[in-house]
C-alpha cells in the first residue's frame, strides 16, 4: 500500500448534504405509475369534447398524438437515463439552456400542472353535479357561476387541505383507485366491442370520417395531448428506481405500449357502439362534453353509466389530489432553486408539507377553473405542456453537443432529426391551437409575461446560487478514486469510525462519505417519510467536524429506505465505495449484533471491503494488534495497519496462534508469512511478530491483548461462517470477552451473483 500525502486544506469538500430515497422500484412498477398517470381523468373528461371537434377523426388524432409524443418520450428516456434525481424536464432545461429558459421551463410546468388540476376539478364538478341532478338535490352555488364550477372549487379546496395535512394519492387507497379506473376503462372497451357485434350499422357511425376536415383533427390533437404526458411522471421516479439508466427508458416505452392501444379503442367504441337519434354519434358525444363517456356506457352496458360515473369520480378526484401535490412540488423546487420567493419553499413545522406552495397552486387552480370554460382550460394546459416538451427536445440536442461523454442508458437515434421533428410538430400543434382557442393562448401569454417580470425582478438575481444537475454530474466525475463509506448508528460510534475512515482516506488520497440510513415503515411511501431526518443530520455533522480536524474531503448523505441493509448496500454501490465502515446496529454486544440480518447482509453482499467496529473511543489505543491467519480478510487487515498506525501514532504487532497439535516448523512458516505480508508496506515503526503454540486459541488471543490495544480480526467470505477462521466460535468468543476495541474486517471477493434485488429479506 503506497503511502500518499493528505490533500491540501483548500481542496477539502465541505457542507454538502443530500437526502436520497432508496431505489426499490422495478422498471415494471415505474411503468405502471406512468400508465396510472396517463389513463385516467383526461380520457374520461376529454373524449367527448374531442369527438365533437374532430368527429370519427378522433382516432387519427389519438394515433398522431402517439407519434408526436414518441419524439419527446425518447428525449425523456435518454435524459432520464443520464440524470437520476427528481426534477425532470425543469432541471434538465435549467442545466443546459441559457437563461431564462430554465426559469421559464419551471414556470410553465407549474402553470401546466395547475391548469391540468383545474381541468380535473371541472371534470369532477360535472360528474358529481350529474349525480346530484339524478337524485334531485340542489346545493348553494357561487353567485354567477354554475353548479359544476362551484363543485370544482369545493373539490379543489378539499384536496388542497388534504395535501396540507400530508396526504396524497398513495398507499393502498391510491392503488385501489388506480386499479379501479383502469378496470372501468377496460369494461367500457369490452362492453362497447361486444355491443358492436350486434350492430350491423356501426360502420355508418364513421361515415364521413373527417366531417370537419383535417384541421379539426389537429385541434383535437391539441386538446388531448395532455393525456399522453405520463412520461414526465416516470422520469420523476428516477430517484427511486433500481438501475435507472435501463429502467427509466424501458418504463417509458412500456407505458406507451399499453396506453396507446387503449386510447384508440376508447375512441373507437365511444363513436361506434352508440345510437344517437337525429344526429351523428360524434355530434352527440360533443354535445355531452365531459359526460360523453358516461352516456355512451349507459347505452351499451346494463348499469354502464353508473359504473363509468363512479370511475370518473374516482379518476378526477385522484388526479386532482395528485396534481395539486405535483404542482406544489414544482413551486417548492423553484423556490429552493432561488427562482421563486423563499416563503414558497418553507415546510410546515408540524405537517411537514409545503403549505405556502400548496396554497399558491390552489389559487391558480381555482382562478382558472372559474375563469374559463373546460375546453379553454384543457387547451391552456396542453399548450403549456407542448412548450415545455419543446424545450426538452432542444435540451437533448444541446446536451449531445456540450456533454457527449455523459453515460446514457438509452440514446435517441438520428439526433438531431428525431428531436427536431418533436420541436416542429409540437410548435405546429401549439400554434394551431390558436384557431381553436384564442383564449387559451391569451392565458399562456399572460402567464409568460408575468413569469418574465418575476425573472427580471427576482429570479435573475438569485438563481446563480442554485446548483444544476450538470454541475452535480461534473462534480461526480471529478470525485476521488478512493471512497470510504461510514455508517454510524449512534453518536458514540461517530468518532472512532471517522478516525479510521480518515486514516484510510488520507493514505489513499481519497474521500469520506458518512451516510445515515433511515428505515421507513414498509407501507409508507419513501417520498412522504420525514421522521428522523433531523436526528440523522445532527449525527452526520459530528462526522463533518472530525473530517475538518483530519483535513479530508467529506460529504453527508441521508438515505431513506424500507430496509436498512438494502439502504447501506445500495449507497455503497451508488458511491462506488472501496470500503464500508459501520458499527453495531443495536445496543447489545457485537456477538448478538452479528446475528442480525442487517450486518449479515452487509457482510455477505457488500460490493467492497467491509469493517465492523466495536468498542470505546480510540483515544486510548497505544498498539494495533492483528490476530491473523493466511486468509484474504487477514491480508486486508495487514494492508490497512500502516494507515491506522499512522493515525494513532502506535506500533503494530501481528499475532498468530498455532494449534498444539500442529507439526514442527509451523511457527517458522507463520513468521515467514508475516514477513512476506508486511515487506512492501510503509510501516514507520518496526512490526512485532508474535507466534504462539496453544490449544486454547481464544484464551491465547485475549491474553495477548492489552487494554490499550486496537484488535483487528478477519472475517470469512460468508458472514454466516465468520467464526471459521480460527476454529469454532473463536471470533465470537474473543468479541464476547473483549473489553478493548475490535475491528472485524471482511475483504471483498467477487460472487457469482451480485444482483442487489432479491438478496435481502427481513430488515
Amino acid at each position: 500500500m503506497k503511502k500518499k500525502s493528505p490533500p491540501e486544506t483548500g481542496a477539502v469538500r465541505r457542507g454538502t448534504e443530500e437526502v436520497r430515497l432508496s431505489r426499490e422500484m422495478s422498471a415494471f412498477s415505474v411503468a405502471m405509475i406512468g400508465v396510472w398517470a396517463m389513463i385516467g381523468a383526461g380520457i374520461f373528461v376529454l373524449t367527448g369534447i374531442a369527438a365533437g371537434v374532430a368527429g370519427p377523426g378522433l382516432i387519427i388524432a389519438f394515433g398522431l398524438n402517439a407519434v408526436v409524443t414518441l419524439f419527446t418520450a425518447m428525449a425523456y428516456a435518454e435524459l432520464g437515463s443520464c440524470f437520476h434525481s427528481a426534477g425532470g424536464g425543469y432541471l434538465w432545461v435549467k442545466s443546459s439552456l441559457p437563461h431564462p429558459n430554465g426559469f421559464l421551463a419551471g414556470w410553465m410546468t407549474w402553470f401546466a400542472s395547475s391548469v391540468a388540476c383545474s381541468l380535473y376539478a371541472l371534470g369532477f364538478g360535472a360528474y358529481f353535479g350529474h349525480v346530484l341532478e339524478g337524485f334531485g338535490l340542489h346545493i348553494p352555488v357561487i353567485p354567477y357561476f354554475s353548479v359544476e364550477k362551484t363543485l370544482a372549487v369545493a373539490a379543489c379546496l378539499v384536496m388542497a387541505y388534504i395535501n396540507y395535512k400530508g396526504a396524497s394519492e398513495a398507499g393502498l387507497a391510491g392503488t385501489i383507485v388506480t386499479l379501479a379506473k383502469v378496470f372501468v376503462i377496460i369494461l367500457f372497451i369490452g362492453f362497447g366491442l361486444f355491443a358492436m357485434r350486434g350492430m350491423p350499422e356501426w360502420r355508418g357511425n364513421f361515415d364521413p370520417f373527417l366531417p370537419l376536415g383535417f384541421g379539426a383533427v389537429l385541434s383535437a390533437m391539441g386538446l388531448t395531448f395532455i393525456a399522453f404526458q405520463g412520461y414526465e411522471v416516470i422520469a420523476q421516479c428516477s430517484e427511486e428506481v433500481m438501475d435507472p439508466a435501463r429502467s427509466i427508458p424501458r418504463a417509458i416505452f412500456f407505458a406507451l405500449l399499453i396506453v396507446i392501444p387503449i386510447y384508440l379503442l376508447v375512441a373507437f367504441v365511444a363513436i361506434g357502439a352508440i345510437h344517437a337519434e337525429g344526429m351523428p354519434t360524434w355530434k352527440f358525444l360533443g354535445k355531452m362534453k365531459e359526460l360523453a363517456v358516461v352516456e355512451a356506457a349507459r347505452q351499451f352496458a346494463p348499469g354502464g353509466g353508473v359504473i363509468v360515473l363512479v370511475g370518473g369520480l374516482l379518476s378526477t378526484l385522484s388526479a386532482l389530489l395528485a396534481t395539486i401535490f405535483s404542482s406544489s412540488r414544482v413551486a417548492l423546487a423553484m423556490a429552493r432553486d432561488h427562482n421563486l420567493p423563499g416563503f414558497l419553499g418553507k415546510i410546515h413545522p408540524e405537517k411537514r408539507t409545503p403549505h405556502f406552495a400548496i396554497g399558491a397552486s390552489a389559487v391558480i387552480v381555482i382562478f382558472m377553473a372559474l375563469s374559463l370554460p373546460i375546453e379553454d382550460v384543457a387547451s391552456t394546459a396542453n399548450i403549456m405542456y407542448l412548450l415545455v416538451f419543446l424545450q426538452v427536445n432542444v435540451t437533448l440536442i444541446r446536451m449531445r453537443k456540450t456533454h457527449p461523454n455523459l453515460k446514457r442508458g438509452f440514446r435517441v437515434p438520428l439526433v438531431p432529426l428525431i428531436p427536431a421533428l418533436g420541436i416542429l410538430t409540437q410548435t405546429f400543434i401549439a400554434v394551431y391551437m390558436f384557431v381553436y382557442s384564442p383564449t387559451a393562448w391569451l392565458s399562456v401569454v399572460a402567464w409568460l409575461l408575468i413569469g418574465i417580470t418575476v425573472y427580471k425582478l427576482y429570479a435573475s438575481k438569485t438563481e446563480a446560487e442554485a446548483l444544476s444537475v450538470l454541475a452535480l454530474a461534473e462534480a461526480e466525475m471529478a470525485r476521488k478514486d478512493y471512497r470510504v463509506l461510514v455508517v454510524p448508528f449512534r453518536q458514540e460510534q461517530v468518532r472512532p469510525l471517522m478516525r479510521i475512515a480518515s486514516a484510510l482516506a488520507k493514505n489513499y488520497e481519497g474521500e469520506v462519505t458518512a451516510v445515515s440510513v433511515i428505515e421507513a415503515p414498509r407501507k409508507v411511501p419513501l417520498k412522504r417519510y420525514t421522521s428522523g431526518i433531523q436526528d440523522a443530520r445532527n449525527l452526520l455533522r459530528l462526522g463533518e467536524n472530525i473530517a475538518d480536524e483530519a483535513g479530508v474531503e467529506f460529504s453527508r448523505l441521508i438515505k431513506i429506505s424500507h430496509r436498512l441493509s438494502y439502504g447501506i448496500l445500495e449507497t455503497a454501490r451508488e458511491e462506488k465505495s472501496n470500503f464500508i465502515l459501520l458499527g453495531p446496529v443495536g445496543e447489545g454486544g457485537l456477538v448478538e449484533q452479528l446475528k442480525e440480518i442487517v450486518l449479515l447482509n452487509v457482510l455477505e453482499h457488500a460490493p467492497c471491503n467491509v469493517a465492523i467496529y466495536h468498542g470505546e473511543l480510540l483515544d486510548k489505543a497505544k498498539r494495533v494488534l492483528l490476530a491473523v491467519v493466511d486468509t484474504p480478510s487477514c491480508r486486508l487487515a495487514v494492508n490497512i495497519a500502516p494507515a491506522l498506525s499512522e493515525e494513532l501514532k502506535a506500533p503494530v504487532a501481528l499475532l498468530q496462534v498455532v494449534p498444539e497439535s500442529a507439526p514442527k516448523g509451523e511457527e517458522q512458516k507463520a513468521v515467514s508469512w508475516m514477513e512476506e505480508a508486511t515487506k512492501d508496506l510503509p510501516f514507520r515503526l518496526p512490526v512485532e511478530k508474535i507466534v504462539l503454540r496453544s490449544q486454547d486459541v481464544v484464551t491465547s488471543i485475549i491474553e495477548q491483548v492489552q487494554e490499550t490495544d486496537l484488535l483487528l480480526m478477519g472475517a470469512s467470505r460468508h458472514a454466516g461462517t465468520i467464526t471459521s477462521l480460527f476454529g469454532p466460535d473463536v471470533t465470537g468468543e474473543v468479541i464476547k470477552s473483549a473489553s478493548f476495541p475490535i475491528l472485524l474486517l471482511k475483504r471483498y471477493q467477487q460472487q457469482k451473483s451480485s444482483r442487489l434485488s432479491g438478496i435481502l429479506t427481513g430488515r
